[in-house]
């Protein structure tokens, strides 16, 4: 493992240390490069503190609350008395703790050097880290996301962002989430389960807009029967506060009363005051221009993760983080295009997806040269015991490989592997078809889709 010098001089300096930076420092480190890595907060950024698991920890208490909701139809006699927030944080904060714990001895084990403190790109070799300059052969910038508000629209009391929203103390009667995307729709899902009267307000004309509209429309006939609301197609103008809660108006002068309001209208990059533009690097709407591989164009400097335009993903900008120390190591990795990157929506239902929609492949490759596929888990046995209902739909580029694949269903999320490997591998059905798929799991789904399109259906 090569070492600093001086203590201050490194092969690559990395500036953020979320999914996409310590990604790229844990790879840098194992090709013998040195690294510092610099952050101002904790090492794991906003997918292991205030994102990604604390929102799984929440969705997985709300699915054992249905649970035991449930129960008497699966013939257990049990009964749901109330959500305990006090004792769901601890769980939550336990999971995150446990979690953070384990990534900083990684990070120890492997002599990375961390560097706490506010760092800011003083020129394309040097970043300053509150008065103390560190030089890099190569620089990463990987400074993440925020939660994005609306103009005019002020964060605070009971109007509040994911970020609030994961430290509630309380469960509110009702609640009004602004953005039915990813994140709203999670916290919708979780909220509903905890037994709150939840209505979303989209400007677009549907819920999850950027999925398949197959599966958006089995989504949304999903959450109405869950009792979630939704007023999709018409632009929020204002929100007042009082002592009962929230009064929500929109453009066609509707109004909603709420206890709370959460804003869930996306993230944006963390860019600004960070000596981007005094370095030369071109910005677009504060998000970093890059090429293709990631360079910036300026010097040895490299950007990675939700500052870059494109999907906000942890794992999207995990996988840049290793591609960049990769190239700085002479590796010449593999480019991976953002529509080969899977999704997953983490509500009840799931929704997840890899590669071209319907509507996008016909786009592209015109309506001729598109066929789909849909095969309903009604058929599906596993589905069929743990009580989910769904679909499993493939785009086909026609007598071509599978070019999509997308899933609606409790715990669909956990087949987004062997889908993105098919896309990613760009496998035809017929070389999914006679792959064997155990019997009885929702993995057989994914087969039966493809042997239908293969043109030997079994069940559908």
């Amino acid at each position: 493992m090569a070492e600093s010098a001086t203590g201050t001089e490194f092969d690559i300096l990395v500036l953020g240390g979320g999914s996409a930076g310590y990604a790229a420092a844990l790879r840098a480190v194992q090709l013998g490069l040195s690294v510092g890595l610099i952050d101002k907060g904790k090492i794991g950024g906003t997918c292991l503190h205030n994102g990604c698991i604390p929102t799984k920890a929440l969705l997985h208490t709300a699915e054992i609350a249905d649970g035991s909701r449930e129960s008497e139809k699966y013939g257990v006699k049990a009964t749901f008395d109330s959500i305990d927030m006090a004792a769901v944080n601890k769980y939550k904060d336990g999971v995150i703790a446990g979690k953070y714990r384990g990534l900083l001895g990684l990070i120890k084990s492997r002599g990375i050097t961390t560097i706490e403190g506010s760092g800011r790109l003083a020129s394309q070799s040097t970043v300053d880290v509150d008065g103390t300059v560190y030089t890099g052969k190569h620089i990463i910038l990987a400074t993440g996301s925020y939660s994005r508000s609306l103009p005019g629209l002020e964060i605070g009391g009971k109007v509040m962002t994911s970020d609030q929203a994961l430290t509630m103390d309380y469960v509110p009667k009702t609640a009004i989430i602004l953005g039915g995307g990813v994140i709203g729709c999670e916290f919708a899902s979780v909220w509903k389960s905890f037994g709150v009267d939840v209505t979303i307000i989209e400007a677009l004309p549907s819920l999850v807009p950027n999925e398949d509209a197959t599966i958006v429309k089995a989504f949304e006939r999903a959450f109405k029967k869950r009792g979630i609301a939704f007023n999709t197609g018409t632009r929020f103008t204002s929100v007042e506060q009082n002592d009962d809660g929230v009064v929500v108006t929109l453009e066609d002068g509707k109004t909603f009363e709420a206890d709370i309001m959460l804003v869930a209208v996306g993230r944006g990059p963390v860019t600004s005051d960070l000596g981007y533009e005094e370095a030369g690097l071109t910005m677009d709407r504060g998000y970093v221009i890059t090429d293709e591989r990631l360079h910036t164009g300026v010097g040895n400097i490299y950007a990675v993760g939700d500052i870059v335009p494109g999907l906000q993903l942890a794992h999207r900008g995990f996988q840049q983080g290793i591609f960049v120390a990769e190239e700085i190591g002479g590796l010449k990795p593999i480019v991976v295009q953002d529509i080969n990157i899977p999704k997953v929506t983490y509500s009840d239902p799931e929704i997840a997806s890899v590669g071209y929609t319907e509507k996008a492949a016909r786009e592209k490759f015109g309506d001729d040269r598109v066929e789909t596929q849909e095969y309903n888990l009604a058929g599906n046995g596993r589905s069929t015991i743990i009580g989910t209902g769904g679909l499993v739909k493939l785009v086909r580029e026609k007598d071509g490989p599978i070019i999509g694949m997308h899933m609606l269903g409790s715990r669909m999320g956990e087949q987004i592997g062997e889908a993105q490997l098919i896309v990613n591998w760009e496998a035809y059905p017929e070389d999914v078809a006679p792959l064997v798929h155990a019997h009885p799991t929702q993995n057989e789904a994914l087969g039966e889709a493809h042997l239908a399109l293969a043109g030997k259906p079994l069940h559908s």
